[in-house]
């Protein structure tokens, strides 16, 4: 406990003003129980619901709620509902680390050893569930998905694009909008110093999330609708909509929303399909727009005090898959 590492962590901890003002013998409080401690190290991996804690401790919901609470009025930790299911993830900022820090300088006892080996078994056994759980969903919705992406360029030269086109540029803090399976957050996290995925589906951010373990396990899952985003103004250095616009009603609308959180000279990624006349699509996978002209973007783009960067088009089929790239203007305030 006297190691320098372990003093730095405490001093770091009582200087954390990134976080609300709690004090020691709150922090202390919290972790000074074993369960609590158990959930924190499990927490470390990846968020997890509260039903799979109870899995994973073997002890009720209700208990396991009561040691989550203690977590969150310490500051340590926070709970998301996402359907009928509550999520709990680990706060950001120095306090977290800090203590992790504190927790890696001192040895376990070997009860304590057992118990987190135990932990993790069990963790990868979760994580196991989330990934058939996600592959039972694309087997039951495979016809329809390969239906759609039969009728334009191959995903891989899609995906190839967007790299090439975000190669050289900031990604910084990533929101991926209209998720669905992480996809975008996968390929582009990697470069980001956030990531956030937002969804209508709670379905759609589990299977995001079981995606996303191994290569973003630091990714948050929020349930949001992209007419209202769940962060402030020019919080967001990058948002991406990947085949997520043709279900809105009004784009225009979606496109000020993103720009209201972008921060100044921030990236807006919008992949769709140019104008086409599949009204199957409209019928049968509730499609509302059937493309998109460089037009309508432009100006969409323009009224949200966005500058047009880039348009690339991707033939290759039926549909011709657009990308295009804006930029949030810096001399002008966010708009809605």
């Amino acid at each position: 406990m006297d190691s320098p590492l372990a003093a730095s962590a405490i001093a770091a901890t009582v200087d954390d003003s990134a976080t609300p003002p709690f004090g020691l013998v709150d922090l202390f409080r919290a972790v000074n129980d074993p369960t609590r401690l158990r959930i924190l190290l499990l927490l470390r991996r990846f968020e997890l619901a509260i039903g799979e804690l109870a899995i994973l401790l073997d002890q009720s919901q209700p208990r396991v709620s009561r040691h989550v609470r203690l977590l969150e009025e310490s500051g340590l930790a926070e709970r998301r509902k996402e359907g009928s299911w509550v999520f709990v993830r680990l706060t950001r900022g120095e306090r977290i680390h800090a203590l992790f820090a504190l927790i890696d300088a001192v040895a376990m006892s070997p009860d304590e050893g057992r118990f987190s080996r135990q932990d993790s078994a069990r963790l990868d056994a979760v994580r196991a569930e989330r990934e058939a759980a996600a592959t039972r969903y694309f087997a039951n919705h495979a016809n329809e998905w390969d239906a759609i992406r039969s009728l334009h360029v191959a995903e891989e030269e899609v995906e190839r694009a967007i790299l090439a086109i975000m190669r050289n540029r900031r990604v910084g803090h990533l929101l991926d909008v209209g998720t669905g399976t992480g996809r975008m957050a996968a390929i582009l996290g990697p470069t980001a110093s956030r990531v956030s995925t937002l969804d209508r589906s709670p379905e759609m951010l589990r299977i995001a999330r079981a995606h996303l373990a191994d290569t973003i396990p630091n990714a948050e899952f929020l349930t949001g609708d992209f007419l209202s985003l769940p962060f402030p103004e020019a919080s967001v250095d990058t948002v991406v909509m990947h085949q997520v616009l043709h279900f809105a009603a009004t784009p225009g609308t979606v496109i000020a929303e993103a720009s209201r959180v972008l921060a100044p000279s921030g990236h807006l990624l919008i992949v769709d399909f140019a104008p086409h006349d599949r009204e199957d699509l409209r019928r049968d996978a509730a499609h509302v727009r059937l493309g998109f002209s460089d037009g309508q973007i432009r100006g969409w783009f323009s009224s949200a005090g966005i500058i047009a960067e880039l348009t690339e088009a991707l033939s290759g089929g039926e549909l011709t898959v657009k990308i295009w790239l804006g930029r949030r203007r810096s001399d002008t305030s966010p708009t809605r």
